[in-house]
């Protein structure tokens, strides 16, 4: 009645060594890789990447008016991720109704059913990524590289910004503010997940 797929067995030392490899290098990567998360979500903290990524981020909240230095409270922060999800579901929704008119769709592949559209597109937000449709029977390359593709960073980046606000909310348990959701999304998504 219930898979057993998932324990080792006790007589394959192959397997033994596998898993005792795979934690040891989750040991390993552990301690950096927090201290590393901590300078990137810290808008002061400084990394090894600032050579090369600080001016793309520097022109990235100039571009999009944020000032990194504003802290939000968290109706703000709140306010800010419901928008920009909203925003991001509304592109992909639009995308995927529409693929049918739009270019890099060489097999002629009409647009999504409003309901498959939508699923598509709310999953995608929400990093869900659950999926309905038989890949590239149903999406054009556009869709696939511009819709989706998209939400692979944009949604992650969200997920991780909300989980260090929490963090925040919690440590600074009397402050009114909890970071500035475009900052952590900027940073999460250049100096983490690209």
């Amino acid at each position: 009645m219930f898979s057993n797929s998932w324990h080792l067995p006790m007589n394959n030392p192959n397997a033994w060594l596998q898993f005792a490899l795979y934690v040891g290098a989750l040991l390993l990567v552990t301690k950096p890789l927090g201290l590393y998360l901590v300078q990137v979500l810290d808008v002061r903290g400084r990394t090894w990447l600032d050579p090369v990524v600080r001016p793309i981020e520097r022109l990235t909240y100039r571009l999009c008016r944020i000032d990194p230095a504003r802290e939000q409270s968290w109706i703000g922060y709140t306010f800010a991720l419901l928008a920009f999800s909203l925003v991001g579901l509304l592109f992909t929704y639009f995308i995927l109704r529409y693929q049918g008119h739009l270019p890099l769709n060489p097999q002629g592949l009409p647009g999504l059913a409003p309901h498959l559209a939508f699923n598509t597109a709310a999953s995608f937000t929400t990093n869900t990524n659950w999926q309905s449709y038989g890949g590239e029977s149903t999406m054009s390359y556009f869709s696939q590289m511009v819709a989706l593709t998209i939400h692979n960073f944009t949604s992650a980046a969200a997920g991780i910004a909300i989980a260090a606000a929490l963090v925040r909310g919690i440590v600074r348990q009397s402050a009114r503010t909890i970071g500035n959701f475009w900052t952590d999304l900027v940073r999460v998504t250049y100096y983490l997940l690209a």
